[in-house]
């Protein structure tokens, strides 16, 4: 039989306006049904492109379908053909609270024509029948309705109608696109929304800048720093920073709410034409959303006199919700105080009957400090402790706000979406890698002594971009193909300014001084072609155009032969040239550069559950604007990559099964390493990654296990040398356990859950042939939850590792030792220590 690919099934869901839930006043569906196999409906004779016939499904809480009726009769013959296809669709089914529900939903069964079909003979005269009525599927027992916590709560006499306003989603792109939904791994200890991207095989995160500063990420082999080499949205809307001085797509997503992150989608590899600048390694889409309806008050005490406050509403039904929170702590060891606020806000609607639309704002706040590095040496000799610090000015501040406005609609086979956005950023910095090393004397400086090397960074950039598609499908072979045309607008204005700060905190030089206007223009195309059934081929290109004007305002730091009657001194952006000969201090330089990037993947299966891919792709991470000069094309960093892959996917009664095993390969012609003394990563050489990523994933109705491995080895084409400080072995587990505990007070349930969070991160390469030591922590929580009240419990490093987050290998001079030396040093940042964290936490209005 032809098989329509799971496109087709979510072109339905997107289609659906009506789901019909148990009856119950605080029913609340957490997770539609989703098709898994969901074969078209086959009649004999010609049938018109696109067509659909509409149907109410009832699906039960495995998954299949136990009744289905028509919406509105039509054609006998085609209403009967799909009543009995849609009867051995199975889904996916709905979640209300971690367990599976039977839930009623609206789908559109696509039909087509038999290709073997061929005209009937003529029948013999005989007197017309009696007309009968279409068959029907036969009549299933109805699972009986999950029972409510509350046994007094009144029910309604009938299903209660919810309206359910779908979003288009783009096809699969290989194994390595992931679509991760969270759903009870929420209960596994993450401090930041970050931290759910190790979901996903091979990412490990660490962060030597404190809790306020972004997560430093390696990938695949990559050590993708703040967001360098991985394209980082939400909902679309960019998180990654161009022209930010501290790293070209820095990315920081502090400004997310754990608990309103619903989903993600993490595309390992440049595979996918929506992808765009920033995507070496990958990609990830944060999807927002909120399970729990009503209105939710939580507060949290922990360890370190750590205190945060949430507040979080939604409303019955849709995507609209809103969250706030304010959090501080005085943080472990030395220096590590964090003050932070953060809101979140979505708000659905629909357009006509086939339309909807969203509009998103956040906000975000933080200061903190941080303790930096120490020298492996002090540590052991016992002139500085695990926690400590060398330098108490370390830290930084920063915020974020953005809103944006979407719409999607549909007729028929045409999807059309289109998304605006603006955010403004800021940033201040301030970091000391080195001690007392970098401040040499220069011939035209005044005599001075080593003021220290302490970088006091601030950045600021304004982005305002759209996006925007047109996708549509048609009939050829006997199967649907798609075609999607799509275009990608950013522009941002960006300042940079860092400094170098003495033992005083006096600033005594201006080493950066930048400004940037940058514009970013993408168009792709895709095509999905369906040549015979179970085999599928999405071959598309994306076309970017980059554009720099850059404004440097301390072009001359330096004179080779300076006016001997005018010299500078101490001055740091000069105004003269060799000779005394004057010049203005800056410097304006403009360029523009294009790339093309060709994507495909080719997908069998499934066979017996089992389905194989190929993928290949090009991807481009755009040049620092520091690097710009006038007029000469942009030294792009090219990307080749290409991965194979099987992915597996099957219920086994109760238990849904979904595995992938994916071999990669990624080239990089122009990589970027980070650099100690300049405190941000520089251009490299040419690197190359290869290696192999595992994922399971097992889910009950009382358990949800992931977990996953990756094995990667990072290399430098000309030396061979290992890329520093890429992990080569990434292991991490979540697991979460729930359901009703065997109490009942006054006649109401006390549900229960259990999480465990297992890492462990292998040898880092270091330079100079070092290699780091191995990682491994555990992080656990319980909670118990009775009406609308909850009490939860977690507890992080579990065992008290004294682990090291981030090692590096360098030459320091902290003042420490009793003679300064230029003979590299192991360095570190230390990691945290075990935390206890008790929340109480009460929900009104939504389900107890």
């Amino acid at each position: 039989m032809l098989r329509v690919s799971t496109r087709v099934a979510l072109a339905a869901l997107v289609c659906a306006c009506q789901l019909t839930v148990a009856p119950s006043a605080h029913s609340q569906v957490i997770s539609l049904p989703r098709p898994t196999q969901s074969p078209a409906a086959l009649v004999a004779g010609p049938v018109a492109s696109g067509a659909t016939v509409s149907l109410l499904v009832t699906v039960s809480k495995s998954g299949t379908v136990l009744d289905a009726t028509l919406v509105e009769p039509g054609d006998p013959a085609l209403d009967a053909a799909a009543l009995e296809v849609v009867s051995h669709w199975t889904f996916t089914p709905a979640m209300r609270d971690g367990e599976a529900i039977p839930a009623r939903i609206r789908v559109l069964v696509p039909l087509l024509s038999r290709p073997d079909a061929v005209a009937p003979p003529p029948a013999p005269a005989a007197p017309p029948p009696t007309a009968a009525p279409p068959p029907r599927p036969p009549e299933v027992e109805r699972e009986p309705e999950p029972a409510l916590e509350h046994t007094d709560a009144p029910r309604p006499a009938a299903p209660q109608e919810v309206t359910v306003t779908g979003r288009h989603a783009p096809p699969p792109a290989g194994a390595s696109d992931l679509r991760l939904d969270v759903g009870e791994l929420a209960r596994v200890p993450r401090k930041t929304a970050t931290e759910l991207l190790q979901l996903a095989p091979g990412i490990y995160l660490s962060n030597e800048g404190g809790e306020g500063h972004a997560e430093r990420i390696y990938l695949r082999g990559f050590d993708a720093r703040e967001g360098q080499d991985l394209e980082l949205t939400v909902g679309g809307v960019p998180i990654n920073e161009s022209g930010n001085f501290h790293g070209n797509g820095f990315a920081d997503a502090g400004f997310l709410i754990p608990e309103l992150v619903h989903g993600l989608r993490v595309l390992e590899g440049p595979f996918d034409v929506r992808q765009g600048n920033y995507a070496v390694a990958g990609s990830a889409d944060y999807e927002t959303g909120l399970d729990q309806r009503g209105l939710t008050a939580k507060y949290t005490l922990g360890s370190y006199d750590t205190h945060r406050a949430l507040a979080l509403f939604a409303p019955e039904e849709g995507a609209t919700y809103a969250g706030a929170e304010l959090y501080q702590t005085a943080g472990f060891g030395q220096n590590r105080d964090v003050k932070r606020g953060r809101a979140m806000a979505q708000y659905e609607g629909k357009i006509g009957q086939t339309g909807s639309f969203r509009l998103s704002g956040a906000a975000y706040g933080v200061n903190y400090h941080s303790a930096g590095v120490l020298r492996e040496d002090d540590l052991e000799a016992g002139r500085v402790g695990f926690f400590d610090t060398y330098d108490a000015r370390q830290g930084g501040s920063g915020s974020r706000y953005h809103v944006s406005a979407d719409l999607e609609q549909h007729s028929g086979s045409f999807h059309f979406g289109q998304q605006v956005f603006a955010i403004r950023r800021t940033m201040r910095l301030r970091e000391n890698f080195t001690g007392f090393l970098l401040d040499k004397q220069e011939a035209i400086q005044s005599l001075h002594g080593q003021r220290g090397d302490l970088l006091d960074l601030a950045v600021d950039e304004t982005t305002y971009g759209a996006r925007g598609y047109a996708h549509t499908s048609l009939d050829a072979w006997g199967l649907k193909q798609d075609v999607e045309l799509g275009y990608y607008a950013r522009g941002d204005a960006t300042n940079s300014q860092r400094q170098r700060v003495d033992s005083a905190s006096i600033p005594y030089r201006t080493d950066v001084d930048l400004g940037a206007n940058l514009g970013n223009l993408a168009l792709y195309g895709e095509v999905t072609l369906r040549p015979v059934r179970r085999v599928s081929l999405k071959v598309g290109a994306r076309s970017e155009l980059f554009w720099f004007d850059v404004l440097d305002r301390c072009a001359v730091q330096g004179v080779s032969r300076p006016s001997p009657s005018d010299p500078p001194g101490d001055a740091s952006c000069l105004d003269q040239q060799r000779f005394g000969q004057h010049r203005e201090p800056t410097q304006r330089s403009s360029t523009a550069s294009s790339k093309l990037l060709p994507r495909a993947t080719l997908t069998f299966g499934p066979f017996d559950h089992f389905s194989y891919s190929l993928s290949y792709g090009m991807g481009v991470r755009s040049i620092d604007p520091a690097y710009v000069s006038q007029d000469i094309a942009t030294p792009f960093a090219s990307i080749r990559a290409a991965d194979g892959g099987v992915a597996y996917a099957r219920d086994l009664g109760s238990v849904s099964v979904a595995a992938r095993s994916i071999f990669f390969m990624t080239h990089v012609d122009r990589d970027l390493v980070f650099s100690e003394t300049e405190g941000r990563s520089v251009l490299a050489s040419g690197t190359t990654r290869t290696g192999w990523n595992g994922l399971v994933r097992l889910r009950g109705h009382f358990f949800d296990q992931n977990a996953n491995i990756s094995l990667t080895k990072s290399r430098f084409d000309d030396t061979g040398l290992l890329v520093p400080y890429s992990p080569d072995l990434v292991v991490r587990s979540d697991s979460s356990l729930f359901g009703d505990l065997p109490l009942a007070p006054r006649g109401s349930a006390v549900r229960g859950t259990f999480s465990l969070g297992a890492g462990y991160v292998g040898h880092r390469a270091l330079p100079y042939g070092q290699r780091s030591d191995t990682i491994f922590t555990l992080d656990t929580g319980a909670s118990a939850r009775w009406r609308a009240y909850e009490l939860e419990l977690q507890i992080t490093n579990l065992l008290d590792s004294r682990y090291r987050s981030a090692e590096l290998n360098y030459v320091s001079d902290f003042r420490s030792q009793p003679l300064p030396t230029l003979v590299p040093a192991r360095h570190f940042a230390a990691g945290a220590p075990r935390m206890v964290f008790l929340s109480f936490s009460m929900n009104l209005g939504g389900v107890p």
